[in-house]
Order: C-alpha cells, then structure tokens, then sequence
C-alpha cells in the first residue's frame, strides 16, 4: 500500500475480478471492493448492518447491488442502503483506477 495524498494504492486492476468481493484492510478499516459486469468498482464497510453482522466480501454481486451472504438482505452499492422491506446502511468508500492502480480515498 503507498500513500498519494488523499487517495490510497490498494491493488492491481486484475487484483479485482468481475463479481467476486475482495477484503482489503486499511488502517482500522476493513472494506470490501467488488467489481460489477459493468465493469465498475465500488467499496464498501465490510461489515453487515444486520444485527447477527458478518462480512459483506462474500455477498453476491447483481448489477450495482450486493446480497448479504448471511440474511440476504439487498445493498446498494453506490450508497449503501439496504433496500426494503430491511433497513440499514453500511459506509461506502470513494474508489477509482487510474491506469492499472486501484485506489480508495478514506
């Protein structure tokens, strides 16, 4: 991991594969990052808002939405909402490539 101002390197381009969650672990953070079928990147907290918890890098990927691998509640990954009828929200992070880099500003 190298520091660039507010932006931190987290990984190659092919570091993150189509559909498939990746940990990644900054400071006290631990987010996971997933790559949709468009292509686009998003991260979020890696912890689910349901009240039993658990790690949201396993979930399954449909569209720019994540189904919670635990209780299968619906987030958004663009704004980390859960969708009805559950409630709750998980923190999303700022991601981006530039090049082959992948980068998440906290």
């Amino acid at each position: 991991m190298i520091k660039h101002a507010e932006w931190l390197i987290v990984g190659n381009s092919k570091d993150f594969p189509t559909r498939i969650g990746r940990t990644i672990r900054l400071d006290d953070n631990e987010i996971a990052v997933f790559r949709t079928s468009e292509n686009k990147l998003y991260a979020i907290e890696n912890s689910s808002p349901h009240p039993k918890g658990g790690p949201l890098a396993e979930a399954m990927v449909s569209g720019h939405y994540i189904y919670d691998p635990l209780c299968d509640w619906k987030i958004d990954l663009e704004t980390g909402i859960v969708q009805e009828p559950d409630t709750g929200q998980v923190k999303t992070f700022d991601i981006r490539e530039d090049g082959e880099e992948v980068k998440i500003s906290l």
